[in-house]
């Protein structure tokens, strides 16, 4: 017979961003922990709110399993001594287990022994979930209360604990598992006496608690879409923002709230920011596309009293929209190159300098990019100048307010100050991306911009010694490096990074060429490219970020191909034979050629060498397969590559090593696990 189980932990209110992660977590440490006890289960249903983070465990055993285990002992040979007697060792390990030697069974020349486990009631095993569980739950965020040394996301105000109707007893600090849950805050601000595990939904509902997060997201969003459409606006349901007001409610009713339409004249993002950032609220928009002076948010709670509630937060939004108002038409007044030298002034770290230094050497880098992006004179000029500009709206009213808007104010000012479209594109976009999936810059000129920016900006601290370090990342450099590869990706930018900052007046490179390949194999291994292949890849003997990343993909189509496993086992021989090998030279004289074989292989190296360059990475891979693999494995059958003649034994290791020479391009072949 099955049961069901369900854990609930009361709090007080936990920060919007933390509830989904905290409530996945639950559910995987509740799992792990059944699964380590042998006691089976069907499913886990999740429910989370800003005050409880709860599971109800589907169709649970009704003990855990038996379990055999059989344990290898001391071999036979140390079992007894020269009277036949019962070594220290094999009683020793009997006695570890439980037994006595004569419990022991052999096999082979080893001893074995054979445990048996009894199954135990499963309301025995979940006596132990406060301590297995709970408390070793970890968040990025913690409370401490009252003189306990436990930590936990919020307080914890009461924890449920039924299997079936019984309560599951056990302690956590001063709060005692029950079966008593709390209904909504307002509006049934009680204790709710749970009957039955299975009843746990229903009866918070009853409560003005929707407890399952989906079903209250889908209630949020059919609201909100619900009132667009009664008034015929058009609606965003950010998929951030609905998540973040779903997880501040338990009972949600969403409302209209209005602002007055003179507030339309600042730009449009300034008033999303207002709204959508900071107020959680949703914007609006017109059939015609153009902003509303309306907004739709959501309350926890009723519609009680709503007149009231509309009030209320049209009040908050006009005091902000009147500060960006404000700030509008007052830094409309600045002039560019008066908040330019002011940078100066701005530190960007105590120990690198400047703002106005890291501007000149983004500046410098800029120019550096110029070739690989292929930009034209007029291009060149307008990188420039962004890069003479592109910090000082960090000096402007609206940012120092909305920091947020960032390069989204100095791409407004900068058009309102004359400069031209490509220098006031770049300064928004030179930002791109801001987070690990965002968005990239569209222009040539912006993606030089925030490549040669966030190259600084990786370069400068490393020298500076301030280096990531677990997951310690205090200035983003993770998410720099990420964004600049990306942008290399998408711009198809051939740049050898290494070659690139070689001549770079920076410390710690080699420390740089270390993080940012970190960056790569973390990104091709999140897109389920193969270890080893990653591996092979970030070790090519060029340090081109977008080769690196196509290679990859490449070879990942290719390693369940019947041909891949030979041409891998053949290429990595050549590589392991040269890399062995001293005073390798590029001169290879087919007047020492002994075979036709050998021949061959020279004639096909020959032959790749002139194309290669021509060649995309994966025709290059496809040559290294079909041409290149056969003419290998046919000069290995016939040919002793360390032959006795000094000369012949060098110019054949010379051969074999213009052919690594080629394949390094893409990757180390010798990495890829072929077993």
């Amino acid at each position: 017979m099955m049961s069901n189980y369900l854990l609930e932990i009361g709090l007080e209110e936990m920060p919007a961003h933390l509830v989904t992660a905290s409530e996945r977590q639950l559910a995987e440490r509740v799992s792990d922990f059944l699964k380590e006890n042998r006691v089976n289960f069907k499913n886990i249903v999740r429910f989370s709110t800003p005050r409880r983070l709860a599971v109800l465990v589907e169709d649970i055993a009704e003990q855990s399993e038996a379990m055999d285990e059989e344990v290898k002992g001391p071999a036979a040979k140390i079992a007894k001594d020269n009277e036949g007697n019962w070594s220290k060792a094999i009683q020793g390990f009997s006695r570890g287990q439980g037994l006595t030697p004569d419990d022991l069974e052999l096999r082979g020349d080893y001893y074995y022994a054979t445990k048996h486990t009894e199954g135990v009631a499963t309301a025995d095993v979940l006596k132990n979930i406060g301590a297995e569980v709970i408390e070793k739950m970890q968040f990025s965020t913690y409370m401490k209360w009252g003189n306990n040394s436990f930590l936990f996301v919020r307080p914890i105000q009461w924890i449920v604990s039924l299997l079936d109707v019984a309560v599951v007893d056990f302690d956590l600090l001063d709060v005692k598992a029950g079966r008593k849950s709390r209904g909504h805050r307002f509006l049934a601000n009680r204790a709710i006496e749970l009957v039955d595990a299975r009843l746990y939904e229903k009866a918070l509902q009853d409560n003005f608690v929707i407890a399952y997060a989906p079903a209250r997201k889908l209630l949020v969003a059919q609201e909100i879409q619900k009132l667009a459409d009664k008034h015929g606006w058009e609606v965003e349901l950010h998929a951030d923002l609905l998540e973040e007001v779903n997880n501040i409610v338990e009972w949600p009713t969403a409302f209209v709230g209005n602002f007055d339409e003179k507030y339309l004249a600042v730009p449009e993002e300034v008033l999303v920011t207002s709204m959508r950032d900071n107020q959680r609220y949703f914007e609006l928009h017109t059939k015609e596309g153009k902003l509303a002076p309306h907004f739709i948010s959501v309350r926890n709670g009723n519609d009680e009293h709503m007149d009231n509630v509309i009030k209320g937060n049209e009040k908050v939004l006009v005091a902000r929209l009147e500060d960006a108002e404000f700030f509008w038409r007052e830094d409309q007044k600045l002039k560019i190159d008066d908040l330019v030298k002011k940078l100066e002034k701005v530190t960007f770290h105590a120990k690198i300098g400047s703002l106005t230094e890291h501007m000149a050497r983004t500046k410098a880098i800029a120019a550096k990019l110029a070739p690989f992006a292929e930009l034209s004179d007029a291009e060149k000029a307008d990188v420039a100048r962004a890069a003479d500009i592109y910090k000082f709206d960090l000096l402007t009213n609206m940012v120092n307010e909305f920091d947020e808007l960032q390069g989204v104010m100095g791409e407004k000012y900068a058009l309102l100050a004359g400069e031209n479209e490509n220098v006031a594109t770049a300064i928004r976009e030179h930002y791109m991306p801001t987070s690990a999936e965002g968005a990239l810059p569209e222009s040539k000129v912006g993606a030089v911009l925030a490549v040669a920016d966030k190259l600084d900006s990786i370069l400068s601290f490393f020298s500076a010694g301030l280096i990531p370090s677990g997951s310690n990342d205090p200035y983003a450099l993770r998410r720099a490096a990420q964004g600049l590869i990306r942008i290399l990706e998408k711009f198809d930018w051939q740049l050898d990074l290494a070659e690139f900052i070689l001549e770079m007046e920076y410390e710690n490179k080699e420390q740089v060429l270390e993080f940012v390949q970190g960056r790569i194999q973390k990104m091709l291994l999140d897109s389920k490219v193969r270890h080893d292949i990653v591996d092979a890849v970030i070790h090519a003997s060029h340090f081109n970020i977008v080769s690196m990343l196509e290679t990859a993909q490449v070879i990942n189509e290719h390693k369940d191909h019947e041909p891949f496993k030979p041409a891998m086992e053949n290429v990595g021989r050549v590589i392991n034979l040269v890399k062995k090998a001293e005073n390798l030279s590029n001169q290879v004289d087919s007047s020492l050629f002994e075979n036709e074989q050998e021949k061959e292989l020279a004639r096909v190296v020959e032959s790749l060498k002139a194309d290669w360059l021509s060649l995309n990475n994966a025709l290059r891979f496809r040559s290294i397969v079909h041409s290149m693999t056969p003419a290998i494995s046919q000069f290995f059958e016939h040919t002793m590559v360390m032959a006795e003649d000094e000369k012949v034994r060098a110019n054949r290791l010379n051969l074999l090593g213009q052919l690594v020479e080629l394949t390094a391009t893409l990757a180390d072949f010798s990495l890829i696990n072929t077993k």
